[in-house]
């Protein structure tokens, strides 16, 4: 993963090259010129995109939902062998 750091860096760089170049820039270029760096510097970047991020946290709120319906049951049998297991001797 690219350091927050060295990202800045990079943008910064970039930027520079855009403004202080020999002649202005139009503005249809430059947002396709950072269109094109913002989408360079991502890539470098451990990301994933907002429907997998979604798509994750449906299967996580399934998951949990199992979970605690596990352990209401587990909670359940185990205190129905509480109630008919003889008490142990020692």
């Amino acid at each position: 993963m690219l350091p927050p750091k060295a990202l800045l860096d990079a943008l910064s760089t970039h930027a520079s090259r855009l403004f202080n170049g020999e002649r202005p820039v139009q503005r249809e270029e430059f947002e396709s010129q950072l269109k094109a760096l913002l989408q360079s510097t991502f890539s470098k970047l451990d990301l994933v995109s907002r429907d997998e991020f979604d798509g994750q946290m449906i299967v996580l709120a399934r998951t949990r939902a199992r979970l605690e319906a596990l352990e209401s049951k587990v909670l359940e049998l185990e205190e129905r062998l509480a109630k008919e297991s003889p008490p142990a001797v020692e």
